[in-house]
């Protein structure tokens, strides 16, 4: 298996084959807890505009999703897994908007088959891929805004080719260096309203989830599926 790590939005329009699509602090591990939460379909989407479009057309979508790490207006949940632990997700449909993850699946378009990257299914994405073997495959980190690279990307899609190479890697000692780096923001006072220290620990439960989300196609837009493993 030939396995390479990309990094934002060039990194998705480079992948081929099998492509984890990764984004740690939110999106994905948002979406594996809004499955969790009873969530029956996810439509990730790159554009705000249609977010607000698909909402319009469908009142009763929940739409979820941050600009600036934060709640857009008119949103019901912004991108974080400790507000939708109390929601009233079951038999919802999602619609999710984000900074980076989203903007992942709608530019990787030389992808053979595309699902989400996250730390709390992780088991999860490593026991797909060797069930599917696939010849290639690209394991994208979004980072931060699809701007610069981030730790915590970079640190999953290095924990999942370790593991699928049969190599050693130390999970607490990312963690550690995750809570005094990339993921200090989730500490910051007046951050909590929207960025609350809890999502660091939800976003870093590793394999907390055993299913993936695959990216399917219906018409115009994109949705996530959930595989159970």
């Amino acid at each position: 298996m030939d396995i390479k790590i990309f990094q934002l939005l060039d990194g998705a329009k480079q992948a081929e084959g099998l492509t984890v699509i990764i984004d740690v602090f939110r999106a994905f591990s948002v979406a594996c807890y809004a499955f969790d939460g009873g969530v029956s379909r996810i439509y990730p989407v790159g554009l705000i505009d249609l977010a607000y479009q698909i909402k319009l057309q469908n009142p009763e979508y929940l739409l979820v999703g941050e600009r600036l790490e934060q709640k857009p207006e008119g949103f019901d949940f912004g991108n974080s897994p400790s507000q939708l632990l109390t929601g009233a997700l079951k038999g919802k449909t999602m619609v999710h908007t984000t900074s980076s993850g989203t903007q992942g699946i709608v530019n990787a378009t030389s992808a053979d088959e595309i699902i989400t990257g996250s730390f709390v299914n992780a088991g999860a994405i490593i026991d797909y891929v060797k069930l599917r073997n696939p010849v290639k495959l690209s394991l994208v980190c979004m980072g931060y805004a699809c701007q610069y690279p981030s730790d915590e990307d970079t640190f999953l899609a290095e924990y999942l080719k370790a593991k699928l190479e049969d190599q050693p890697v130390d999970f607490s000692a990312m963690v550690e260096k995750l809570r005094y780096g990339a993921g200090a923001r989730f500490f910051v006072p007046e951050r909590q309203a929207w960025a609350p220290s809890v999502d660091f620990d939800l976003c870093l439960d590793l394999n907390r989830f055993n299913f993936v989300l695959k990216v399917e196609r219906e018409k115009d837009l994109y949705f996530l599926k959930k595989i159970e493993l």
